[in-house]
C-alpha cells in the first residue's frame, strides 16, 4: 500500500475551517483598519492586530480559538461602528 502524501501534522476538517475563519477575520480587521483616517491611529491598530494574532498563533484549544474569534468579531464591529460615526 502506498504511503500517504499528507504531512504528518495535517489539519482536520474542523481545524482547517477554523483556520480559515481566523484568517478571514484577520483580513477583515486589516481592511477596516485601512479606513482609519489618522495615520498614527491606523499604524497603532495595525500593529495591535498583528501582535494579537501573532501572540495567539500557537493556540490549539478549539474552544479558546472560538472565544478569540468572537472577541475579534466584537472588536471589528466596534471599529466599523466608530468609522461609520466618523463618516469614513
Amino acid at each position: 500500500m502506498a504511503a500517504s502524501r499528507l504531512p504528518l501534522a495535517a489539519l482536520t476538517l474542523k481545524q482547517f475551517l477554523q483556520r480559515q475563519r481566523v484568517l478571514g477575520m484577520y483580513r477583515d480587521l486589516l481592511r477596516s483598519i485601512c479606513k482609519v483616517p489618522n495615520e498614527s491611529d491606523r499604524r497603532y491598530l495595525r500593529d495591535w492586530a498583528r501582535e494579537e494574532f501573532k501572540r495567539n498563533k500557537s493556540e490549539t484549544d478549539q474552544d479558546v480559538v472560538r472565544m478569540m474569534i468572537t472577541q475579534a468579531h466584537n472588536h471589528l464591529e466596534d471599529l466599523r461602528k466608530s468609522l461609520a460615526l466618523a463618516g469614513c
